[in-house]
């Protein structure tokens, strides 16, 4: 998934925005593998530059909400008292609402665009990185190597970032890649709803909101392949996240 988003412009027969008239609703063939929707462009070119806007979605929303969201987690455990209450109860807030529901009414107050989803969704991925890294600092600060560190004056800086920071990673990593899948979905769903990335660039939910959803009957195709597509990538993206955490966790291996 990821060689098909890089590679893109390379590896699509067309480009994804032109119009063939006269090839409307055309079914999978030699000429077209995947056919063509009902303006007449490639069902096949649009897919695979899709997956640049949902992995590129994806990404950039996984990564700036983990990294924030543990930073805000390793300062609200580390320090404790009314600072970790009252950031415990932001995230109780932003927590309360489900993801979809959060990042929607994000959009709809900035506008659709593509910086606009990523930021979104980054906010949506800040609680629960938050609250894994918090944990993590609460079970290392007491820790003999940190009381250590602080008995020779290490400074809380110097604790956080060379002590307990790198004890949460691992955690991270696990976390990133399960949020991962659920980033692509949110951009899907948000795309199919009409508040994502703004047409005519090629987003998988907005093949299926537009001519997947109106002509499923006449031309199921336009539908079924973008939707086999996100299924894939959430399925891939899953699996992984299974396989870095038995990697990363010793105590979960050889249970399956």
């Amino acid at each position: 998934m990821i060689v098909v988003a890089v590679g893109a412009p390379v590896l699509a027969p067309r480009d994804p925005l032109k119009l063939f008239y006269g090839n409307e609703f055309l079914p999978p063939s030699d000429q077209f593998l995947l056919g063509t929707d009902d303006l007449g462009r490639d069902i096949l070119s649009r897919i695979i530059h899709g997956a640049r806007t949902s992995l590129y979605v994806g990404i950039l929303s996984v990564f700036f909400g983990q990294v924030i969201g543990g930073l805000i987690g390793m300062a609200s455990g580390y320090f404790g008292g009314r600072t970790d209450t009252i950031i415990q109860r932001i995230m109780d807030i932003m927590m309360s609402f489900p993801t979809l529901i959060l990042a929607l009414a994000i959009v709809a107050g900035l506008g659709p665009s593509l910086e606009n989803v990523v930021v979104a969704i980054s906010l949506t991925q800040i609680p629960r990185a938050a609250r894994v890294i918090r944990s993590t600092a609460i079970s290392e600060k007491e820790s003999q190597y940190v009381e250590a560190a602080r008995s020779i004056g290490g400074s809380h800086m110097r604790i956080l970032a060379f002590h307990i920071l790198p004890q949460g990673l691992a955690p991270l990593w696990v976390l990133s890649s399960i949020a991962l899948p659920t980033a692509i979905l949110t951009e899907a769903s948000l795309s199919f709803l009409g508040l994502g990335v703004p047409p005519p660039s090629p987003t998988w939910g907005g093949m299926l909101a537009g001519g997947g959803r109106e002509y499923i009957e006449q031309a199921p195709w336009i539908g079924v392949f973008p939707g086999v597509a996100i299924s894939m990538a959430v399925f891939g993206f899953n699996m992984m996240g299974d396989g870095l955490r038995d990697l990363l966790d010793p105590r979960l291996r050889g249970t399956r």
